[in-house]
């Protein structure tokens, strides 16, 4: 069947339109995006403004359209960190769902986490052994670990690039009072979780999934998305430390030069390279491998398997 995820996110809603059954891997049929930036259009209540749902409802019409002109049978709609923090969260869904039909499903983060743990799982196979899966959205951190497809611990952090940049880094180029300021809160609330996971042992095999990760893999050297998703992308903490004070120098114009940055994510990239440079350092990773699917296909994953079992 014709399978459509529309994923509210902290940055983007996009629509995955998938071609899927029960015991296959799901082929990608289309992709519909629209950069909204909901988490920077909370007000000083934390609530979504009138005219960010208003945004939000013309953003989902159009999946919608989307989505029937590519002749999805069913629509997996979901939020996650923006309308789940916002304090206005139940009007905004009400409202969505009365004016689109579309009810939207809130994840947790820990919901999150184990989501995107499962795709990561069926992406490299049991092989791949105990798995650390780190994310890193518009909004959260996301980090998970285990040697099942249900992870034995997954934590969600207010440390999402977005959020960060829109709490700590005013400047442009960011001041680097700011920077310092930022790196200390970022390694001090990762540091809190580390020994959640170290319990549990050392990983067989670290991995990263979101667009921040693949940014800062391309930029340090690994493939382009053109190249196909099964070509190996890694980065390095040593190629990270490296890019780190370079990516704080630049603006946002000449960061969005940089290959692999889009215009719409390169004012975030510096407190997402700051996110992701302080979790490999205190997990102690010297590189991560960077996995294609993530949350949206967790999602699809999950509801094949729920068919699968009817």
């Amino acid at each position: 069947m014709r399978l459509g995820v529309l994923d509210v996110g902290s940055n983007t809603v996009h629509l995955l339109v998938v071609d899927a059954h029960p015991g296959a891997r799901p082929l990608p049929a289309h992709s519909h995006k629209a950069e909204l930036r909901l988490a920077q259009l909370l007000d000083g209540n934390d609530a979504i403004g009138p005219d960010g749902v208003d945004k939000l409802i013309g953003v989902v019409h159009g999946a919608l359209q989307a989505a029937e002109d590519k002749g999805v049978e069913e629509m997996l709609p979901f939020a996650t960190s923006a309308v789940r923090e916002a304090s206005n969260a139940d009007d905004v869904l009400a409202r969505v769902k009365a004016e689109t039909g579309v009810e939207l499903q809130v994840l947790s983060g820990a919901e999150e986490a184990r989501l995107t743990f499962l795709a990561v799982r069926r992406w490299f196979g049991w092989s791949a052994g105990k798995l650390l899966v780190l994310d890193i959205g518009g909004g959260s951190l996301e980090i998970a670990y285990g040697i099942d497809e249900e992870p034995d611990a997954a934590v969600s952090l207010p440390l999402g690039a977005g959020r960060l940049t829109a709490g700590w880094l005013p400047g442009d180029p960011p001041a680097p009072d700011d920077i310092r300021a930022l790196r200390r809160h970022v390694r001090a609330e990762i540091a809190r979780t580390v020994g959640e996971f170290s319990r549990f042992g050392a990983p067989d095999h670290v991995v990263a999934t979101s667009k921040t990760f693949k940014q800062l893999a391309r930029i340090a050297g690994a493939a382009r998305s053109a190249d196909g998703l099964y070509v190996q992308r890694e980065l390095k903490r040593s190629s990270l430390e490296t890019w780190v004070p370079r990516l704080a120098a630049m603006n946002t114009a000449q960061r969005g030069a940089l290959p692999g940055v889009s215009e719409g994510r390169s004012g975030q990239l510096v407190a997402g390279a700051l996110v992701a440079e302080a979790a490999m350092d205190l997990f102690e990773v010297d590189s991560v491998e960077v996995c294609p699917w993530a949350l949206r296909e967790g999602i699809i994953l999950r509801r094949l398997d729920h068919m699968g079992s009817v």
